[in-house]
């Protein structure tokens, strides 16, 4: 029997349908599997098309319930398309064995590409785009729209190639060390430095308070908070907002209407108002 040999256009048509399908009918029952059923169409035809049984096994097994982050977890698509390759030649892969690859990654790659991509570069290139769009240049969402795409692109389709080029062993290997580890926690930190820098520049709360003893007055924002710590205002207001999320688990929504009630009741009372 001829070796069936996928080429590098089959793998990358699959990268580009992954890409723009992973999340095309994405539903609670299967989540992105039609999309990865999709993205491999061609491929499953091209390796199991004359036989008709391995054909519809394929489909099924991975109709499963499939989900991860589409760009950084594009390395397990790209692993199977290894796996599947070895099997349509012959190779002992069971169904088993390419589903407990699949459910067995995308959680992890799940926890890198959310923190590299949501709590990293999305709030770094909000920075850049948010500061310009605040002062009116259209050039705020044009910039961070090519910056998002152009570096989320490359690194997509690297880590969808390296997953069929490495395979199964050579993921299982990096997993194995702490690199990916190391990782994480950069970016973690990275990110919390931007969220708190944008939280400076973009939460603002004042005092308009004016305290009258005799003929003197003193303005409480000024002599009493400023005087404390510098922005301690919009720092608390940011920290609060993040107890209700995280620790009260509270609805965004939720919270929203907490922070309107009491900036509603902060100014009926006179304590809370516009900067001078």
């Amino acid at each position: 029997m001829a070796e069936k040999k996928l080429s590098k256009k089959d793998v990358v048509k699959a990268f580009w349908r992954w890409t723009f399908f992973s999340h095309a009918n994405y539903n609670y029952e299967r989540l992105e599997a039609t999309g990865l059923v999709h993205a491999f169409k061609h491929v499953i035809k091209k390796l199991y098309g004359d036989d008709e049984q391995e054909y519809k096994a394929c489909i099924k097994r991975h109709m499963q319930f499939f989900n991860t982050e589409p760009h950084i977890g594009g390395v397990i698509p790209g692993i199977v398309l290894a796996m599947e390759e070895e099997r349509a030649n012959g190779a002992p892969i069971t169904d088993d064995a390419i589903n407990g690859v699949k459910t067995g990654l995308m959680g992890p790659f799940a926890g890198i590409g959310d923190t590299l991509w949501q709590g990293t570069l999305t709030p770094i290139l909000l920075a850049f785009g948010i500061s310009l769009g605040s002062q009116g240049n259209l050039l705020g969402p044009v910039i961070y729209t090519l910056l998002m795409f152009g570096i989320m692109w490359p690194v997509a389709y690297f880590c969808w190639m390296k997953g069929y080029e490495l395979g199964k062993d050579g993921i299982e290997k990096i997993l194995g060390g702490n690199q990916l580890q190391m990782l994480i926690t950069g970016a973690s930190s990275m990110g919390a430095i931007v969220l708190g820098a944008l939280s400076s520049q973009f939460v603002t709360v004042h005092c308009s308070a004016i305290i009258k003893i005799g003929s003197m007055k003193m303005n409480v924002q000024e002599t009493v908070f400023e005087a404390l710590f510098l922005g301690i205002l919009p720092l608390g207001v940011t920290l609060f907002t993040l107890y209700l999320l995280k620790n009260r688990k509270m609805k965004a929504t939720t919270v929203m209407i907490i922070l309107i009630l009491l900036g509603l009741i902060g100014g009926g009372v006179g304590f809370l108002g516009a900067a001078s």
